[in-house]
């Protein structure tokens, strides 16, 4: 059996996929909140809640209302950005004059409500959502077998991102957005809804995680910590990647995801703790993160 450094090649590439699917996660989670403090200057620190409950709006689909796993992929989105939607114009439009640390504590706060609350009915087992017929089995690569659901992970949390990326660079709407940011006033006076860019595009980043969570019910047992077991890793996403940059948060989930699964492989200790000496190590050497721009 070929080896690489004394470990065997379908134990390696294995930890990789995994690795991969776990930088998946972290992009798409990292990529909403890029999006949300990039755009509304707000760190939402209630994203990993947000993540947790699209996982159990789809779990609540499929055993109470028999709605399935791919008319979850779309349904859950919609119904955790409607949620994301009402925060924002209840309680996060107040806040985006005041410092970072205002919309902080604010959303921290509902992370522990949201979160609370569904440890009240569930407690902290896990519910097993069922992965879907056309998703079960694997690839035979030869070398290793490749489970479908997690190649479908990778795949489909790619193609989320990179259309997101290009929405919010390439096109007429991201050019709004961007506007809409940076100057509020002037673009307002062009005659452009500029309360129902922000709130539309707060709704947006939270319907990521929820896309994700629908992601991550088959992956992982949907249960109430799910959320807050990510959130911090994401967070160091972030900050590694650049406070605000798409494609950093996209580049740096995959990069670390995969790095974390080679540490795991040659140096199981230390990976729960790689990714933070990365951000410690980047934060040193470029404060603004690898693809942030430096004030």
């Amino acid at each position: 059996m070929t080896e690489i450094f004394g470990v065997p090649l379908p134990a390696l590439m294995g930890q990789l996929m995994l690795g991969l699917v776990n930088g998946s996660f972290y992009a798409m989670l990292s990529l909403g909140l890029a999006v949300i403090f990039g755009m509304l200057n707000i760190i939402n620190f209630a994203h990993g809640a947000l993540y947790m409950m699209g996982a159990f709006f789809a779990w609540f689909g499929l055993t109470y209302w028999g709605i399935g796993y791919w008319q979850s992929l779309l349904l859950v989105p919609l119904a955790v950005g409607a949620v994301g939607v009402v925060i924002e114009r209840s309680l996060l439009q107040w806040l985006y004059k005041l410092d970072h640390l205002y919309g902080l504590l604010l959303t921290f706060g509902l992370a522990l409500i949201i979160e609370g609350l569904f440890r009240a009915q569930f407690g902290v087992s896990g519910q097993p959502y069922q992965i879907p017929d056309e998703l079960s089995g694997a690839f035979n690569l030869g070398f290793m077998f490749l489970p479908k659901y997690r190649a479908w992970v990778i795949v489909s949390s790619l193609a989320v991102c990179l259309t997101t990326w290009y929405v919010i660079e390439k096109t007429r709407l991201g050019g709004y957005l961007r506007a809409a940011t940076e100057n509020p006033k002037l673009t307002q006076a062009f005659g452009i809804n500029v309360p129902l860019l922000v709130m539309l595009t707060y709704g947006f980043g939270v319907a990521l995680a929820g896309f994700a969570g629908v992601l991550a019910a088959p992956a992982f047992q949907v249960n109430p910590l799910m959320g807050s077991n990510l959130i911090i890793g994401v967070f160091a996403v972030v900050v590694i990647g650049g406070m605000g940059s798409i494609l950093g948060s996209i580049v740096t989930g995959l990069g670390l995801g995969l790095i974390e699964g080679l540490t795991k492989v040659f140096y199981p200790e230390a990976s729960a703790t790689v990714v933070f000496i990365i951000m410690v190590i980047v934060l040193m050497v470029r404060p603004a993160g690898l693809f942030g721009k430096e004030k």
